[in-house]
């Protein structure tokens, strides 16, 4: 599905991504960890044709993304939810969600994917009324990942959708992903935190210094020594570039 080969990307004429090569199969769950400054956003945003990489490639399906608009790439079926989680404070929960279905057409009618999103996530069923000035930092994250869902997409990645969460909030996160999954669609998801990876990963990815340098199970990461260190903190810091 995708397919990213060797990427490299500047900044202000800093090398921040080396050779970056990861791939996201139908249907999968795949995690890139790393601390923060290690490079996620910036590949996410450069999947995203917010960045334009000096080199390598990234393929959705049997297409290129590299120099296409992030409005064509999100039609081609990838959704995104940044860090930020923005939702639009004037909108209430409902309005906020169904707003992607207004931009974004699908095979799927509007009301079937609105559906879906209220399945990842059935406690924003009771503030379809509430407007986004009034959510929690948990909630203005459920709804910019339900926000996303309803697109139709067919990949989603999700950036960061667990950081500054109350740990209280985080495994209604985990069992939102477990939702998406469970209907056929493939999440790529940054973590910056090891432990809020799910158990359900099916790869895990670890980034430092804008290169990868494993790739394997969890389990197995925290059982590499040198990339325990990194995951758990522990390691020598990098250049701090997203």
């Amino acid at each position: 599905m995708l397919s990213v080969q060797d990427l490299a990307v500047d900044i202000e004429g800093s090398r921040v991504l080396r050779e970056v090569s990861f791939e996201v199969g139908e249907g999968e769950l795949v995690c890139l960890v790393g601390r923060n400054g290690a490079g996620k956003t910036t590949t996410f945003r450069s999947i995203m044709g917010f960045r334009r990489p000096v080199g390598g490639s990234i393929t959705f399906g049997d297409k290129g993304l590299i120099g296409l608009r992030p409005y064509q790439i999100a039609r081609m079926g990838i959704g995104f939810s940044p860090e930020e989680s923005e939702v639009f404070g004037e909108l209430n929960v409902a309005e906020n969600i169904a707003m992607s279905t207004w931009v974004q057409t699908g095979e799927r009618s509007p009301e079937d994917r609105i559906a879906d999103a209220y399945k990842i996530f059935p406690n924003l069923e009771e503030y379809r009324a509430r407007n986004g000035h009034a959510l929690s930092g948990g909630e203005r994250k459920m709804v910019s990942i339900a926000r996303a869902v309803a697109t139709g997409s067919k990949l989603l990645l999700l950036d960061e959708p667990t950081e500054g969460l109350s740990p209280v909030i985080v495994p209604s996160i985990i069992a939102g992903l477990a939702n998406i999954r469970s209907f056929g669609r493939a999440v790529f998801i940054a973590e910056s935190n090891v432990h809020h990876v799910p158990e359900f990963a099916d790869r895990l990815y670890v980034i430092e210094r804008g290169e990868i340098i494993f790739v394997g199970s969890p389990e197995n990461a925290r059982n590499d020594p040198v990339v325990a260190r990194v995951i758990e903190g522990t390691g020598l810091s990098g250049a701090v570039v997203g």
